[in-house]
């Protein structure tokens, strides 16, 4: 259903080295990119972008937004966590256990942007 998702960054180049990193595990790669935007594609097909905002102001984390990324395994889900936090995301909850079909890791990017990396079943 979903073919990409946006975020914001007030300074590309670390936050593509940030994506970079934590989303190669995941199978992310880089897709597409701009001056401005550098979009990450995935084996399943959707993709991830981060980008300054169109208009020129400050990008912003929004308040109730979260991008969710899927992950094969839960040992995954804990290496993409640990590898987030050692490049500088900061911890929003530790992996574990949400619910019996959820095993989920919370963290936010060098913006402040929430992401997830989770298993489900």
């Amino acid at each position: 259903m979903i073919g990409y998702a946006t975020i914001g960054s007030n300074d590309l180049e670390k936050a593509k080295t940030f994506y970079d990193i934590v989303l190669t595990p995941l199978g992310g790669q880089r897709a597409f990119g701009s001056d401005r935007m550098q979009g990450y594609a995935s084996p399943a097909g959707a993709m991830l972008a981060v980008c300054t905002p169109y208009d020129g102001q400050t990008a912003t984390a929004g308040n109730g937004s979260m991008i969710a990324l899927a992950s094969p395994t839960r040992e995954l889900v804990d290496e993409v966590y640990k590898t987030a936090l050692a490049n500088g995301a900061s911890c929003e909850g530790e992996p574990g256990e949400r619910m019996p079909t959820f095993y989920g890791a919370y963290f936010r990017d060098l913006d402040g942007n929430k992401l997830c990396v989770f298993k489900m079943g």
